[in-house]
């Protein structure tokens, strides 16, 4: 039995299901995927084993649709025991460095971006230390100083193994969500399903929307990434949100499209 993440927010959601034309055409897709490609799978999984220990599958709690927490798959593709050096390598985490480099020529002077552009207040302002600053900006210099954010990922990650580089980089570790889609914990097309210590950073108003469109494997922010860049963490949760409102059939058919390139361009998604 499913369970349900425990946020007032999640209250708002116990109706929500996926549209049953979407259902219909990941059960199809899905199903037709795994015949097509269980003898490729069957060969990635002797290969994950061959080189380390533990398991062929890396299965975790995630928190996807309507808050609902799921068990989800992926091909193993780091040494066992990695999950222990999360803390220790958290420093490396590309979201927390990007909003630094953001961050750093206005955090010195309390001034910020969105104020200077719109030549007025962006958000309340705030008197702290003698100094005025508006509530938005002190907020994210608190939780970089923090050294907080929602999300989580490390480029040239050393817990990687030799396999798990070679999967990552064509996004085959993501293939057996295809066993989550078909069990309807996740869609093909939709916002990705978060660890449940970034769903508990998602829990206000403004970004609880993401959690109203299915979890998926692919979407509207894998589309976003590039070789070299990683999207701010703001952009990021707005897309997901942005999906939410603007999400169609035909719409989602351009997404998967769109993909193809994408898997090809080391964004491990």
């Amino acid at each position: 039995m499913r369970k349900k993440f425990k946020t007032e927010e999640a209250e708002k959601f116990e109706s929500y299901r996926i549209n049953l034309s979407k259902r219909i055409f990941d059960i199809i897709f899905a199903s037709i995927a795994l015949i097509i490609l269980f003898p490729f799978l069957i060969i990635i999984a002797i290969l994950i084993r061959l080189e380390s220990k533990g398991s062929v599958f890396f299965v975790s709690d995630r928190v996807g649709t309507g808050y609902e927490i799921f068990r989800f798959y992926k091909f193993r593709s780091m040494y066992l025991g990695s999950e222990k050096r999360f803390d220790e390598l958290s420093k490396f985490n590309q979201y927390l460095i990007h909003e630094y480099k953001k961050n750093k020529d206005t955090s010195e002077n309390n001034t910020c971006p969105e104020c200077q552009k719109l030549g007025y207040p962006c958000s309340p302002i705030l008197y702290i230390d003698g100094n005025q600053i508006c509530e938005k900006f002190y907020l994210e210099k608190k939780k970089l100083h923090s050294k907080k954010t929602t999300f989580y990922k490390i480029k040239n990650d050393p817990r990687i193994t030799k396999i798990g580089k070679f999967i990552r980089n064509l996004n085959i570790d993501e293939l057996p969500q295809l066993l989550n889609v078909i069990k309807g914990d996740m869609s093909i097309v939709g916002n990705r399903p978060l660890p449940l210590y970034e769903a508990e950073m998602l829990t206000t108003d403004q970004w609880a929307l993401r959690f109203l469109a299915p979890a998926g494997i692919t979407g509207l922010w894998q589309i976003h990434l590039s070789n070299e860049d990683i999207i701010s963490e703001e952009e990021r949760k707005n897309i997901d949100n942005q999906y939410v409102v603007t999400s169609s059939f035909w719409g989602d058919m351009k997404i998967i499209i769109k993909t193809i390139p994408v898997l090809f361009k080391n964004t491990n998604m």
